[in-house]
């Protein structure tokens, strides 16, 4: 029993294992931005308010407030212990082995997921960007298959699109660490000026009348038909996907300059920046055109920008969008990769996965995960796995909360370069919430969480925990 609760002590890698340290804080804080700023902004606003209405204002502060005592955690363990593999690490340092096998089963759904939304996201984007042109795709390559009532296909097809974002991003992070970090920063530099350029064409149009009814669902969590949850907290349970992000750079610990002060900056800086940034955009989306309108859109703000007689801008912002949201995919595909490096050091996974490429990048590992994410973009639905990867990443926060209130109970003397302020308030504050969210999930994405589970420990005791190398 004693075995299942052994503590990694983290050692340096074996020279074959070791990354390359070529990134400062800003490339982390682009990182953590181009994270973040993604489909949760540029899609799932509309996924929101269709669950919401004007309330999904309301939604992202509270995701926001959670997300960013989660943050706040993450800064600390990530400064405390530089290394790679995020949750998934500090739990395995802090709460023993099979705690950290269920966070990294879990980051390992998180990351998958969120590679597939943000592609699926980016395929919605890119095939109306393609139709502005005249170029139309056949119907069944631009989607998944389509569930109608009782599980049953009511209309299939292939997500070609998502796919193809998916290769293109691996095949940049194989290139380099380095090389990808500045190609991220000039994508998110381009993000940032498309929603001011939406931000200055939709706020002008703001009508007080299109936030009534303010709550149309009410304020918690309501299921509707086919267990959709409802109102403002089930909208916040999804938007919740809009603001984490930051934990991947945490995966970067290793490949940072000087992680004890970086870290803590791109952690930190890229909450602070992304909060700003979602809450002016929101108020100008739902203010500008009734939520009714684009509450269903694959691509809600470039619908938005047609709403209001802007089709050239919504082309621009179209477009602007298929080059920049890549930026999410490159972000958690890179964070997904580091942990799944990790484990296999670890010997969770097989150790040949671990090998680094001539070019300091995990070029193998990126690449099983890739074809991995790839089957979940071509064939799930959006709000499906945006829904599923939120339960993952869930898990992994209330882990980093626990272990900063148990280091802090059990090492109190221990060099802290950043230190959570008001901890006994901000940890508990994430686990809590992070809890409350869960339950506001769908009951079919909890119990797809808890079954996903269960297959992970039925693999970590039949695969797993002779091997690992703790």
């Amino acid at each position: 029993m004693n075995s299942l609760f052994r503590r990694k002590i983290i050692t340096e890698a074996r020279p074959e294992h070791q990354l390359a340290r070529t990134l400062s804080w800003p490339h982390l804080v682009a990182l953590g931005v181009g994270s973040i700023v993604g489909t949760g902004i540029l899609t799932l606003i509309g996924v929101g308010a269709d669950r919401a209405g004007p309330a999904v204002l309301l939604s992202f502060v509270v995701a926001g407030a959670i997300c960013a005592c989660a943050a706040l955690c993450y800064a600390e363990m990530a400064t405390l212990i530089p290394a790679s593999g995020s949750a998934y690490t500090y739990s395995y340092a802090v709460l023993g082995e099979i705690i950290a096998w269920v966070v990294g089963w879990s980051l390992m759904l998180e990351y998958s997921l969120v590679v597939s939304t943000v592609a699926v996201g980016w395929s919605g984007y890119a095939v109306g960007f393609l139709k502005g042109l005249g170029i139309i795709l056949p119907e069944a390559m631009t989607h998944g298959p389509v569930m109608g009532e009782g599980f049953h296909v009511a209309s299939w097809g292939v997500n070609v699109p998502a796919v193809f974002i998916i290769a293109v991003v691996a095949g940049l992070l194989t290139l380099g660490t380095r090389e990808s970090a500045r190609i991220n920063t000039a994508l998110v530099v381009l993000k940032i000026v498309t929603l001011a350029l939406f931000v200055l064409v939709a706020l002008p149009h703001f009508d007080a009348a299109n936030l009534h009814p303010f709550t149309p669902y009410g304020y918690g969590s309501t299921a509707g038909a086919g267990g959709v949850k409802y109102g403002m907290m089930g909208a916040a349970a999804i938007i919740f996907f809009a603001f984490y992000g930051f934990d991947a750079i945490s995966t970067a610990a290793e490949e940072a300059k000087n992680p004890e002060r970086d870290l803590a900056i791109g952690i930190v800086g890229s909450m602070v920046a992304c909060t700003a940034i979602y809450m002016i955009v929101a108020a100008a989306a739902v203010g500008a055109v009734h939520f009714e309108i684009f509450g269903k859109s694959a691509e809600p703000l470039a619908l938005i920008l047609r709403s209001l007689g802007q089709p050239k801008v919504a082309t621009v912002v179209a477009a602007a969008a298929a080059i920049a949201l890549p930026t999410v995919i490159l972000g958690f595909l890179y964070g997904q990769s580091r942990i799944f490096l990790v484990m296999a050091r670890d010997g969770f996974l097989p150790p040949s996965l671990a090998r680094i490429s001539t070019r300091g990048t995990p070029a193998r590992i990126t690449l099983v995960t890739a074809v991995f994410v790839s089957i979940f973009a071509a064939l799930v639905p959006l709000d499906v796995i945006a829904s599923l990867a939120n339960a993952g990443t869930l898990c992994a926060f209330i882990a980093v909360a626990a272990c900063v209130l148990v280091l802090r109970r059990r090492d109190p003397a221990a060099r802290r370069p950043f230190r959570t302020p008001l901890v006994w308030i901000v940890a508990p504050g994430a686990i809590i919430g992070c809890l409350y969210l869960f339950t506001s999930l769908q009951v079919v994405t909890q119990k797809s969480f808890l079954a996903w589970n269960a297959i992970g420990l039925l693999v970590y005791f039949a695969y797993g925990r002779a091997r690992a190398a703790a």
